[in-house]
């Protein structure tokens, strides 16, 4: 299998001394820090940034021809984004703040301990990912084109906010950071990870668990696995689920039920990059990115102290919210229609016409079970459904009285001013159809209960009118 590169961007190691490059590659490697590239020639390293992507340096202070000062000068200037990281055999307080203000990232003295050294690397690493990801958000945001839309498929949307959602996916898709999706049952927080998972284009699998109701046991035999002999039973080693997602994506769902004593196991593999197996004292290193999601407010969780803030803040660095149907009434249409031809196939019967008007009165239902609660009523609908046309006994308690009390509390008229005339109501609602509709004629006229070629004639009157 392919060796997945950390982190995604090069690590520049700089010292003319052949030992040191030797044992701090060999370091960094042992510790998953495996995308890295080294000289042993100050004078190289103008080529090496010109033909290497590289975004943090590690660099000697004291070298012979051109000095590490002198490089950090001239990294500074020509590479602003690149962070630095200075190495100094000893500790010089007047060279460490001189390096400071110049611009490194941090002053090592080389015979730190390697925690203190892979803390700083780490955090350096982190601190770019960061930045780098934040630019490509910028940019992503700033467009209005996906590069990736066939990983959307499985999506049946033309609501801004659901677009805006997968550019920023396609922003982060390949960071190693974890992500957290949140968002009612039934928004297709599931599919959120999938398409996130095939953005990344990682080799290894997408492993799925739904964390909810396991014990601190079971969390961990679940995900770490056990050694032989472990616990009674455990007559030969198993790999766990973070094992098994080795190259690819692990996606813990339900995360907002998870225990005390997992959520602190659960921090100690994000934060460290590794774990133990149950009954061993190796640890072994995480190879896979962490996606989890939830329906809870984990805000208001940790505030409670039911959800740890250091494991809050490490998951949200990367966060999805996901809005539920009642804000983006625009795709019930669409999705009526998809899931009338999807149950309809799958069914074996012929494909019913859905009536005008079901949209538009679906639109003052509250949908607490969002697009599965809507999926099960037209499944419902279709296996009922006697003739061509789509049956609505499912939809009429749903329907009944709720239609009436919405227009009697959302429409309110001044009585201090005019009523606008009928043709002013008109005109205010198709633009407002159209609005919501994204200037989807199809869609706006579904939501109005007329025609599309009658819509049409509508909005070249208005616009012969304006004129």
């Amino acid at each position: 299998m392919q060796q997945t590169l950390y982190p995604q961007f090069k690590i520049l190691l700089v010292d003319d001394e052949p030992s040191f490059v030797r044992s701090m590659s060999l370091t960094l490697e042992r510790y998953g820090i495996n995308n890295l590239t080294s000289c042993t020639d100050p004078t190289q390293v103008q080529q090496k940034m010109a033909h290497e992507n590289i975004a943090l340096v590690l660099l000697d202070l004291t070298m012979p021809v051109l000095s590490g000062q002198a490089l950090l000068g001239w990294l500074k200037e020509e590479y602003p984004h690149v962070s630095v990281i200075i190495f100094s055999g000893i500790n010089q307080v007047d060279a460490a703040v001189d390096c400071v203000k110049r611009g490194a990232f941090d002053y090592i003295v080389k015979t730190t301990d390697q925690e203190h050294i892979l803390e700083s690397i780490k955090r350096a690493i982190h601190t770019q990912e960061l930045s780098l990801e934040n630019q490509a958000l910028r940019a992503k945001l700033l467009s209005q084109d996906l590069n990736k839309a066939d990983r959307f498929s499985d999506f049946i949307t033309a609501d801004p906010k659901m677009m805006s959602t997968f550019r920023y996916l396609e922003s982060i898709s390949t960071s190693s950071q974890a992500v957290l999706i949140t968002g009612e049952s039934g928004v297709g927080k599931e599919l959120i990870a999938h398409a996130i998972h095939e953005l990344s284009e990682r080799k290894g699998p997408l492993v799925t668990v739904n964390v909810a109701g396991l014990d601190d046991n079971i969390f961990s035999d679940t995900l770490f696995g056990h050694a032989k002999g472990a616990f009674t039973g455990a007559d030969k080693m198993r790999p766990g689920l973070v094992e098994s997602a080795a190259g690819g994506t692990l996606f813990l769902d339900e995360i907002g039920d998870l225990s005390a004593n997992s959520q602190v196991k659960l921090l100690r593999l994000l934060q460290e990059g590794e774990y133990y197996p149950i009954g061993s004292d190796q640890p072994k290193r995480i190879n896979a990115r962490v996606i989890v999601a939830t329906h809870h407010d984990l805000m208001s969780q940790q505030q409670q102290g039911t959800f740890r803030k250091d494991l809050y803040y490490r998951l949200c660095t990367h966060m999805v919210t996901i809005p539920p149907l009642r804000e983006r009434l625009n795709d019930l249409p669409l999705l009526i229609d998809f899931f009338v031809h999807q149950a309809c196939n799958e069914l074996n019967k012929p494909l019913l016409q859905v009536p005008q008007r079901l949209a538009t009165q679906l639109q003052f239902h509250h949908f607490p079970g969002n697009v599965r609660e809507l999926r099960a009523l037209i499944y419902d609908a279709v296996s009922q459904s006697q003739h061509n046309e789509l049956s609505l006994q499912p939809f009429t308690l749903l329907i009944n009285n709720q239609e009436d009390r919405a227009f009697t509390s959302s429409i309110h008229f001044d009585e201090n001013i005019p009523l606008p005339t009928l043709s002013q109501l008109n005109a205010i609602l198709v633009e407002t159809a159209m609005l919501r509709a994204n200037n989807n004629q199809s869609l706006a006229a579904r939501m109005l209960g007329i025609s599309q070629p009658a819509l049409s004639k509508r909005l070249k009157n208005m616009k012969t009118q304006n004129e």
